[in-house]
């Protein structure tokens, strides 16, 4: 059964909070970063990318870099823009993308449910990302952004977030890509925890390497013969996530782009022709059902029809798998696609366009348009205990980070009050 912790947020006041909030870490680089921030000191990128404080050259796992999002965490918690919660509590958490609304709540999960699989994961983590994740919770001694969890709808917490929905908000607005955020402060926590107990597991939607490093960072920091789960665990030993059913998770495909193919483009697709249902010259750029992808070549569109599943496996039926097993792997050599410089991944927000641009100005020789993963087919992949080929989902609307800020600074042994080396 699912733990929910309340804790006391760190948060902006309601007057700055759109100066305040600022999107995930993970969706900008270094230079994006440096330019949304530019003249915004409040920005949270400040914390989120704190290499932007420092010279351009500096690289982003420098020890300067760790130490830079110590400082700026500090001054966030301690300025006078932001305050601390009198007393621990969850929140709900809305996002209005367009027609599209999805609502969580903005809680605490369990360390040690994450290490014993009540929070289940579907996505295979790179030490290396790990190693950056663990060492800014380490230095910073807080959990600066939250997870992406899902779980199976629950009547009774759907009531219960209802009804904190008739308050007052605590925030409400418009970020600048649209997407308008709206958060409220459950007046009391115990009903959202009671009822979360209920629910059997939780799964990693966004965010497997920011789990894994809030297990890593806890490992380091629990002292001996500490217990990860209980009534009074320290703060490290759970962190922050937003938790939605899964009836509102939206999930857009995430594209691929291969920049060489074994023939000419015209020659590829004969081959392809040869083995595959293609339809050539189709108008429609994206797939519209399950079991097709669209290429993209030498200007045009075609609707390529997968073969069947390989396997029995929930895994063996996603289209990125077959089109791993019968296309990228037999016809183009790609058998690992996390590390084979000749295939990149296009997120689903930046359309369709985006994969044409990339063909038609010769940065890549062949785009594929992908269907969607539904929701429950990665729940599917996550219970039977499978990880998904890399790039499967790609969730909209982004959380916004910098709204509630987990700080355990309290709450760290006296032996780890310096960031080590991971």
């Amino acid at each position: 059964m699912a733990t929910l912790h309340p804790f006391r947020a760190v948060r902006p006041l309601p007057q700055h909070v759109e100066e305040i909030a600022s999107v995930p870490y993970d969706v900008v680089d270094s230079k994006e970063a440096r330019q949304r921030a530019a003249g915004t000191p409040r920005s949270f990128l400040h914390v989120a990318r704190p290499e932007i404080d420092l010279p351009p050259d500096t690289g982003v796992h420098d020890d300067a870099v760790y130490e830079q999002g110590a400082v700026n965490l500090r001054q966030f918690v301690e300025a006078d823009d932001t305050l601390r919660e009198d007393a621990p509590t969850v929140y709900v958490y809305r996002l209005v993308m367009g027609e599209r609304e999805q609502t969580g709540i903005f809680g605490g999960v369990s360390v040690a449910e994450y290490d014993e699989g009540t929070i289940v994961k579907h996505e295979e983590t790179r030490p290396a990302k790990e190693d950056d994740r663990t060492r800014h919770i380490l230095s910073q001694q807080a959990h600066a952004e939250p997870v992406m969890l899902t779980y199976r709808d629950e009547a009774s917490i759907h009531t219960l977030v209802s009804k904190i929905q008739e308050q007052t908000p605590l925030y409400d607005f418009e970020a600048d890509d649209g997407v308008r955020h709206t958060v409220w402060k459950a007046p009391a926590p115990d009903p959202l925890v009671d009822a979360f107990r209920e629910v059997e597991h939780l799964y990693i939607a966004d965010g497997h390497h920011r789990c894994k490093a809030a297990s890593r960072a806890a490992a380091v920091l629990r002292q001996d013969g500490e217990e990860g789960l209980g009534a009074d665990v320290p703060g490290y030993e759970f962190f922050t996530a937003v938790l939605f059913p899964m009836s509102h998770m939206h999930i857009m495909p995430y594209n691929r782009v291969v920049f060489d193919l074994p023939a000419s483009p015209p020659q590829f697709l004969e081959q392809v022709a040869d083995d595959f249902d293609l339809e050539r010259d189709v108008e429609e750029p994206e797939p519209s059902e399950k079991g097709t992808v669209c290429l993209y070549l030498d200007g045009a569109w075609h609707r390529l029809g997968l073969p069947p599943p390989d396997g029995d496996r929930a895994v063996d039926h996603l289209d990125v798998s077959r089109l791993s097993a019968h296309l990228l792997e037999p016809r183009l050599g790609i058998t690992d696609q996390r590390r084979d410089p000749s295939i990149d991944f296009v997120g689903g927000i930046r359309g369709t366009e985006e994969l044409e641009t990339c063909v038609d100005e010769g940065e890549a020789q062949l785009a594929i348009s992908m269907y969607p993963t539904h929701i429950e087919e990665l729940v599917a992949v996550s219970d039977e205990g499978s990880l998904m080929p890399p790039k499967s989902t790609w969730f909209e609307p982004k959380l916004r980070s910098g709204l509630l800020i987990h700080d355990f600074a309290a709450d760290v042994p006296d032996k780890a009050s310096v960031t080590p080396a991971v």
